[in-house]
């Protein structure tokens, strides 16, 4: 069943369930999401729904995006994204929410982590740095040596050093709804979830399905056998 919606992480805290056992989650305001626009395998060569989040004003917008929204009798919003292959029977104009998904699902939580700035190799690939003590002098966090001598004489690809970090897409899978709140519109969800507040998210179905049933209670409780080698003493 794909689905997926737009939401603005709001912020974390923890809810208790009925045998006052504590789960953390993040709190999202899923809504309202606006339908703007409804494709299809005949009209535009595969089947989508564009769904519009935040709402915006007129004068914010681009022309060509104002002129978008209204082709289709929309409101303005700040977010757009298409779902593919949207399985609920929506058209142009409807409004969906946090009711899209029941307590009990698994969605992929799409977002974009925060902005670290130019790191060093210690905060942004947690090099242990240098030596405190025995002479060493301005050797305490940098990275060392990053090439050769006459052979090959580069610098290779992927070398780990200082640089721009995070403000990068980041997808966490398989995340637990705890609670769906009609009345605010809001969806719980058990565990963090990258990004700052008030960042705007898009949730689906999870990408393996297979991994978010093996993380039922039932089956976290069941524990592999543990494999022991015989020792050749």
């Amino acid at each position: 069943m794909p689905l997926g919606l737009l939401a603005k992480k709001l912020g974390q805290t923890r809810v208790y369930d009925s045998k006052g056992v504590i789960t953390p989650v993040t709190i999202v305001l899923a809504g309202p999401n606006r339908v703007l626009q409804c494709k299809t395998q005949q009209s535009d060569g595969y089947n989508s729904v564009q769904l519009g989040f935040d709402d915006q004003k007129e004068q914010r917008l681009t022309k060509p995006l104002l002129g978008h929204i209204k082709k289709f009798s929309g409101v303005p919003v700040k977010r757009i994204k298409e779902f593919r292959n949207f399985s609920k029977e929506v058209k142009p104009g409807d409004v969906i929410g946090a009711t899209l998904f029941a307590p009990g699902d698994y969605v992929d939580a799409i977002g974009v982590t925060k902005g670290r700035g130019f790191e060093g190799v210690v905060g942004r690939h947690s090099f242990a740095g240098g030596d405190s003590t025995h002479g060493a002098k301005g050797w305490h966090r940098r990275s060392g040596a990053i090439g050769q001598r006459l052979f090959p004489g580069t610098v290779m690809r992927g070398m780990k050093m200082p640089g721009h970090m995070g403000q990068v897409q980041r997808t966490c899978q398989n995340l637990e709804v705890v609670q769906v709140r009609e009345a605010d519109n809001v969806l719980l969800i058990r565990g963090a979830i990258p990004g700052s507040m008030a960042i705007t998210l898009s949730f689906a179905n999870p990408r393996n399905a297979r991994r978010a049933g093996n993380r039922t209670p039932s089956a976290l409780m069941q524990r592999r056998p543990t494999r022991r080698r015989s020792s050749p003493f």
